[in-house]
């Protein structure tokens, strides 16, 4: 079963701005919310490149750690980049985001698709804990990115 996960959120910045913080990985620890417990393992350079692979650890329940490691596979300068896991908790998983000027802001939209592996017991996992959790985490990369983005000038 293919699973999708689609978000759009406008940013109050530039796309130069926006793009920068994006294709910067060690910006991932700032837009992953603490409960996944994410951490950087290996990291080859600070700029995103084409090839570049990215392997963290991320925590899926209280004590259980998992490897995940993810190679970005195409960029497009300050348009879009593709990450695809190469070994992890999915059967597959690619993501998209891509950004887009509007009206002096910038428009963030991520496409995710994502596999289950294990036959039918992934596909109940998924029913039960992991389809929910990966909306979570969506829906708090876009707080976090509004709290980034959005609410600098009442920060001031």
């Amino acid at each position: 079963m293919i699973n999708h996960i689609h978000r759009e959120q406008l940013l109050d910045c530039s796309l130069e701005e926006a793009w920068k913080f994006f294709a910067t990985p060690r910006n991932l620890d700032q837009m992953t919310p603490e409960s996944i417990g994410f951490k950087i393992t290996h990291l080859d350079a600070d700029e995103m490149h084409q090839g570049q692979m990215i392997a963290y650890k991320i925590k899926v329940a209280p004590f259980i750690w998992l490897s995940w490691l993810t190679e970005i596979t195409f960029i497009d300068d300050r348009k879009s980049f593709i990450d695809d896991q190469r070994s992890g908790p999915y059967k597959v998983w690619h993501h998209t985001h891509r950004f887009e000027e509007k009206d002096g802001k910038t428009l963030m939209i991520d496409d995710v698709t994502y596999v289950m592996p294990f036959g039918i017991f992934g596909k109940l996992a998924n029913i039960l804990y992991v389809k929910r959790q990966v909306k979570q985490i969506f829906d708090e990369r876009q707080k976090l990115s509004a709290e980034i983005f959005n609410n600098r000038s009442q920060k001031s």
